[in-house]
């Protein structure tokens, strides 16, 4: 099963790249474009049918390794059939 893993940094976090990429886009033309936040795309292939298994196999690779918990936040997505 494919589970795909947004990781952003919190929103206390200070996001450098996030800015420049706003600053870039503002002097781009893009106005309306009120922030920019820039974070990771995981996509695992877990091997499982059962999506409550992929999304448990998935929360623990961003506990351990994936995300960084104390400046990150992650979210799980599982494909809308599963």
């Amino acid at each position: 099963m494919q589970v795909e893993i947004v990781i952003t940094l919190r929103e206390s976090i200070l996001d450098p790249k996030g800015k420049a990429s706003h600053h870039a886009l503002e002097n781009l033309g893009f106005k309306d474009i009120a922030g920019v936040r820039i974070g990771k795309f995981v996509q695992l292939d877990v091997d499982t049918d059962d999506p409550e298994k992929a999304r448990e196999i998935a929360g623990q690779a961003c506990e351990k390794l994936l995300a960084n918990t104390v400046m990150e936040n992650y979210e799980i997505r599982l494909p809308d059939n599963a």
